[in-house]
This record gives C-alpha cells, structure tokens and sequence, in this order.
C-alpha cells in the first residue's frame, strides 16, 4: 500500500511539473501544438532557418533543424525612429544689473545731509549727500581775494614804464598762480558734494547724518536695471555652438508663468578645467522693471542638434565585438553594429546605418540567427502600422 502511495505521489508531482512547462514554456506549446494538443501562439513569429538540405549538410540535420526552426518563436518588433541629442541647453543663472556701483565720498569728512532715501530713482550727477564744508568755503574765499590782488597789481605794472620788465612777468606769474588756487579750493569745495555717477535706483542707504565717513565708506549703491545681465555656465560641448547674439529665453521663480526673451551678449575665452563648462552672458530688457539684480534665472536655449536613430532599449545586444541590434528585412533577420551615443530610460540613441521606419526585434533574440528567414502571423499589416 506505502508502495502505491509513492507512486502516485510521484506521478502527481511529475504531472504538475509537466503542467508547468506546458503553461510557462513557449518551446513547450510548440510541441503540444505540433502533436495536436494545442494552438498556435496568435501573433507568433517563426523564425525557420532557411536553405535545409543544402550541400554538405545531412538530411537527418535538416529535418531535425526544420523542426527546431519551425516551431514557432514568440518575439516582438519594434520600429526604429529618430532621435536628436545637443538640441537644448537648460542652465541656472544669476542676474546683475548692467550697471552698479557703490557710491563712496572723495573727500573725509562729516555728513551733514543726506538728499535721496532708499529705493529712490536717482539721475547722474544728482546731489545724493553733503559733507561739512566750512574750512573748504573758507580756503575759496581766500584763493578769490589772493586773486584780486595779484591781478591789480598785474595791472598796475603793465601801465607803469618805470617797473622793470622782470617785476611785470613776476606780476603776472602771481596772478596765475592765484587762479590755479582758486581752482583747487573751488575743487576741494565740490567735492564736499557726494553725488551719483550714474542712473538708476537708490539701495539702502548705509549712513547717517553726522558719521564721519573717509573715501573708503560706503553711503548708497544705485542699480541701472533697465536691462538685465544674467550669468550661467553650459557644458564645454556648447562652446562652439554659442554665439553672441543668439536668442535666449529665461525664466524666474519670481514671476511665475511668464517667459523674458533676450540674447547672449558675451562668451567667455576659456573652459574651466575644474567644472568643464564655460561663462555665458545673456542681456534681458526690464522696461517694465520686474526684474532686479540677484534673482535666479532658469535659462533656455534651443539648438538644431544632431539627428541618429533611436531604438527600443531591449534591441541593444552585446557580443564580443560590441553591441548590435537585428534587423527585419524582407523577412530576413541581420545584424547591424551599432554604436551608442546616448542611453535614456525608454530610448538609445545610436549611430549605425539604421532608417527610421526600419523594425528590429526586440524580445526573443535568442532564437534569432543572422540570415533567418522571419514569418509573421497575425501581425497588422505594415500600412496599418504606419498610420497609427
């Protein structure tokens, strides 16, 4: 009795496993179906090795090969397309106004007035603020009656035969000299003016009335952001494809949804080593002055890049002499060398002598031989492919 429950014990385990094979194996359903136990697999390809019989090859080979070959192998195709690398340039850049400075006194001192207020829009030459002036008005003052002076008595001498010829240029020396003061005094009291070398918009201003302040303090920065400067890096393979003057476009988390258009206003001479990428300069307008020195850009750029063929991920084989795909053609598979230039989740982009529309296999490739003579059954027809 032990003995019959082994037994049947076996043949139920040897059943399922035949079972199993016959579900999950496709060589499995091709002998079923070749005895008469089951279908053809809808929308299988053969793959049939072709020239059985020829010279030097046993009929017993022949016969065996056709058989292997003619049961049918599930693979997929998939048709080759374009693909373009190097057509856009995504960058983070910072603006800066296209010009500012940092307004600083010529002349030590204390402030004794501040004529603008932070934000304020200011014009070039405008009084901004005063140092005191007291000693330098004092010194014009004297330069101007040193002046009189010595011009009277230019004068004089000139209508005076009995003054020699040396005391008359002595006169004159003197009376040039006193102007030259009074240009120095008149200078120095000018100076006691703090004013705005350009135009644009007042910063917060860093001081306050009655601080003593030297050539090296810092009283008010002024922006002129009617055009924005914004500054990024591209990588080193853009360096000869950027030209001044190309259009560029950015955009800025500060106004979201709208899109600046502007154009490259410089280049830089030189790659960095360190990051390899080069300095790039675009040029923005700021009519409506939205935009302000110091916010981030995201910067676009389009280029006409360069075309190859794109394939399906899982048609790129590899064999000792590098990778491949195979390709149908009148329904006989080859191989075609490829070379990779750009691997991407669902797409690889290669350089080999592949026409878009063309289909490579891309699951079943184990069964597939170069020259194989490739069947399709229940597949659309090519023109029904081509209009989807």
């Amino acid at each position: 009795m032990r003995v019959w429950k082994q037994v049947g014990v076996s043949v139920a385990v040897v059943g399922a496993g035949l079972c199993l094979w016959g579900f999950y194996s496709p060589e499995a359903r091709n002998v079923l179906a070749a005895i008469g136990l089951g279908k053809m697999p809808a929308g299988a390809i053969e793959v049939a090795a072709s020239g059985a019989g020829t010279s030097g090859t046993p009929a017993g080979q022949n016969a065996g090969g056709a058989r292997r070959n003619g049961n049918a192998t599930l693979v997929v195709m998939a048709t080759v397309k374009k693909g373009t690398v190097n057509d856009r340039l995504n960058a983070i850049g910072n603006g800066e106004a296209i010009q500012s400075v940092v307004v600083m006194p010529q002349a030590s001192g204390t402030l004794s007035e501040i004529r603008t207020s932070s934000g304020a829009r200011v014009v070039k030459g405008q009084v901004l603020a005063r140092l005191d002036d007291e000693e330098q008005v004092i010194e014009r003052d004297k330069a101007q009656v040193t002046l009189r002076s010595a011009v009277e008595k230019s004068n004089s001498y000139k209508n005076l035969k009995s003054v020699s010829r040396l005391d008359v240029l002595d006169a004159q020396i003197a009376e040039e000299a006193a102007k030259l003061a009074l240009s120095t005094a008149e200078l120095n009291l000018k100076r006691r003016d703090i004013v705005a070398p350009i135009e644009g918009v007042a910063g917060i201003v860093a001081a306050n009335i009655g601080d003593n302040v030297t050539t090296q303090s810092t009283i008010v920065s002024i922006d002129d952001r009617s055009e924005i400067l914004v500054n990024f890096w591209a990588p080193e393979r853009f360096a000869t494809a950027i030209k001044v003057g190309m259009p560029v476009e950015a955009t800025s988390i500060s106004r979201p949804g709208e899109t600046f258009k502007g154009e490259i206003e410089a280049v830089d001479n030189r790659v960095d080593e360190a990051s390899r990428t080069i300095r790039i300069r675009a040029k923005f307008g700021n009519e409506k002055d939205e935009l302000r020195a110091g916010m981030s850009f995201g910067v676009t750029m389009r280029f006409a890049g360069e075309t190859y063929a794109s394939v399906d991920p899982l048609a790129v084989q590899w064999d000792a002499e590098g990778s491949y795909v195979w390709r149908v053609t009148d329904n006989k598979s080859n191989k075609v060398r490829v070379q990779i230039v750009q691997r991407n989740p669902d797409a690889v982009l290669v350089k080999a002598e592949l026409a878009e529309g063309e289909p490579v296999v891309i699951e079943g490739l184990q069964r597939v031989r170069e020259g194989g003579t490739v069947r399709v059954g229940n597949q659309p027809k090519p023109e029904e492919v081509a209009s989807q």
